[in-house]
């Protein structure tokens, strides 16, 4: 599996992977995602098997602590210089899930938050995927503000 990072001619399979992930009220759009790859492709692990782009990790650079809804569509928000690495999605598509491969691109972008000299990650979930993210060193800060897709989520961080 080779893990990359997007360019403006992934857009089309990020945008499939996304909309086979999320339910139509989470998930982003295709102008969503090509404003996006715009402001910080370099900010998109994509793992392919062969051709085909079966998952990927993506979100922005900041000095703003905390995830907010704002920063999901305005990726113009996005500052290389910023302190935190956030995550606005983590996608494996359905038949490639529980093997392990959403596990390796979020390692990756741990190491190269890491290797950027940034003070952490921080991403939201549901409930169920606390556990999931706490494996990678990331803690529960409790419920976020977010009422993206009107629904609950939980801030998670990862501080190096």
């Amino acid at each position: 599996m080779l893990i990359r990072n997007a360019t403006q001619e992934d857009l089309d399979a990020i945008s499939r992977v996304e909309a086979e992930c999320f339910p139509p009220a989470e998930a982003a759009t295709k102008e969503e995602f090509a404003k996006r790859l715009e402001y910080y492709a370099a900010h998109f692990w994509l793992m392919f098997d062969g051709d085909k782009l079966i998952a990927f990790v993506d979100g922005f650079v900041t000095d703003e602590a905390d995830l907010t809804d704002e920063m999901y569509e305005k990726a113009e928000l996005h500052n290389e210089n910023g302190a935190w690495q956030m995550i606005f999605g983590v996608n494996t598509i359905p038949a490639y899930r529980k093997k392990g491969y959403a596990g390796e691109i979020i390692k990756r972008a741990i190491a190269d938050a890491k290797a950027q000299g940034r003070k952490g990650l921080v991403l939201t979930c549901k409930d169920r995927l606390i556990p999931y993210y706490a494996k990678f060193g990331f803690v529960n800060e409790g419920v976020s503000e977010s009422v993206h897709g009107n629904v609950v989520w939980n801030q998670m961080r990862l501080t190096f």
